[in-house]
């Protein structure tokens, strides 16, 4: 079959072939990291998390570039509340989204770079964007984008510029020629801290948001790429500004494929702070265990609403039950390479070749799972638990899993996986040397690592 993806752009499925045969080059919206990974963060990289996956089993080699947004006007506040630079505060919280995430399976991009190491370039993008004309210095010393000079606006959204004038809920800003408007580049501003202001020929100031995921796709994948993705809810503006600022830049398109996930819903509510309904990753992980988290997000498909609630979290856990329970029962026996002609393997990667049809693959798991309690077939067994595995699923040890645990064991599993992120970036830095000590250490732990194509896994011995 053909892999097919829903493209928000032209707002149906298309047959996916990358620009550079065998190549696949995707840029995803990562964090703001100003606090805590919450549900929200954790759904929108397990749905990314999965297409860099499929993309891979596909055949595809991935460039993943998830970037970090470390300069931001929240981060600015967090910091100064807290008494401490934004350095600081960034790399703590960088370094709680690694953990809280690798907790999860979630594997590292291949690049994550932070918006502060790409200030030139941004600076470099609005000289061009000024240069044509779609730029200009407000009395403030801030640059804006002028919308309504760029004939695409708004194609990703649907929106019109008559649609969105209307909607328009405040008087123009005096710093704008259009209320439509956005900045390109915030002049300083008194009581800001000198770390979070760079010299420009605009005077000293900072990015504005949607100029920062412009400049580093860019940079690290091209001025046309092959699939762009974030949550749904930045579509618009954030999303149609990229749009605007690096077509109108360079004249061509930014991505062929522009890719969302959806919102996640607290008891069919959304989620906010406001409501009270707020749940960061450790929260959850102080209730359930890590796999339970992930095989409740992953069965419901990337685009659809993920409603959370822990009656949904005790039933997602009851069914990873029975599959372990099934692998616990039947021996799995190794499987050098799944064979797709196999029926139940067909079946899974037709759903996964849908665009990335989760809920069809695992229904395709339970009844495998079926046939494997009725007829003991250890080869079956076997694919079941590498076919869970292109999800990130099954790869513990059965009996380990049916035992349960919450709490201090969660906290072991966060720890664990902090350390398969550290020597991954060891790998990476080819300081091999570094990546086996760390492997050494978890194995006198009691923690054996096992490298595949898909990533590390881990099992207690």
């Amino acid at each position: 079959m053909t892999l097919k993806i829903y493209n928000t752009l032209a707002r149906r499925l298309e047959a996916f072939e990358p620009l550079e045969p065998g190549h696949v080059r995707m840029y995803v919206c990562g964090m703001t990291i100003y606090d805590l990974c919450h549900i929200g963060h954790a759904r929108m990289m397990m749905a990314f998390d999965i297409v860099q996956r499929w993309l891979k089993v596909n055949g595809y080699r991935v460039t993943y570039v998830r970037n970090i947004t470390d300069i931001d006007d929240k981060i600015i506040r967090r910091a100064l509340e807290r008494g401490i630079s934004l350095r600081a505060l960034t790399t703590e919280m960088t370094e709680a989204m690694h953990q809280d995430i690798a907790a999860l399976g979630i594997e590292p991009p291949t690049v994550e770079p932070r918006a502060t190491d790409y200030v030139p370039q941004m600076l470099g993008l609005i000289e061009r964007l000024e240069a044509k004309g779609l730029a200009y210095h407000a009395e403030s010393g801030d640059m804006n984008f002028a919308v309504r000079k760029f004939s695409g606006y708004g194609k990703l959204s649907g929106k019109s510029l008559d649609d969105l004038r209307a909607g328009e809920r405040v008087a123009v800003d005096s710093d704008k020629n259009d209320p439509l408007d956005f900045v390109l580049w915030k002049a300083a501003k008194p009581g800001e801290p000198a770390e979070a202001q760079w010299p420009s020929a605009y005077g000293q100031g900072r990015p504005g948001w949607h100029i920062e995921c412009s400049a580093m796709c860019g940079a690290l994948l091209g001025e046309t790429f092959d699939i762009h993705g974030g949550g749904a809810d930045l579509q618009f503006p954030h999303h149609e500004n990229e749009i605007a600022q690096s077509e109108g830049a360079h004249g061509q398109p930014l991505a062929r494929f522009w890719v969302h996930n959806g919102f996640v819903r607290v008891d069919n509510e959304k989620m906010s702070k406001s409501l009270g309904n707020f749940f960061t990753i450790r929260e959850v992980l102080a209730k359930y265990d890590t796999e339970t988290l992930r095989f409740f997000m992953v069965r419901t498909h990337y685009r659809s609403p993920l409603n959370y609630s822990d009656v949904h979290l005790d039933d997602a856990r009851s069914a990873l039950k029975r599959l372990y329970t099934t692998l616990a029962s039947v021996a799995p026996a190794p499987l050098d390479a799944i064979d797709w002609m196999q029926p139940f393997a067909q079946r899974f990667r037709a759903a996964m070749d849908e665009d990335f049809g989760t809920p069809e693959a695992i229904a395709v798991l339970f009844d495998l799972a079926s046939e494997i309690n009725r007829s003991q077939d250890a080869q079956l067994a076997g694919l079941l638990r590498a076919l869970g595995g292109k999800l990130g699923l099954l790869q513990s040890e059965p009996a380990h899993f049916l035992q349960g645990g919450t709490g201090d064991q969660l906290l072991d599993e966060v720890a664990v996986a902090a350390q398969i992120v550290e020597r991954a970036a060891a790998k990476v830095a080819k300081n091999f040397a570094e990546a086996d000590r760390i492997r050494q250490v978890l194995l006198a732990q009691g923690i054996a690592l096992k490298d595949s194509a898909t990533g590390t896994t881990w099992e207690r011995v």
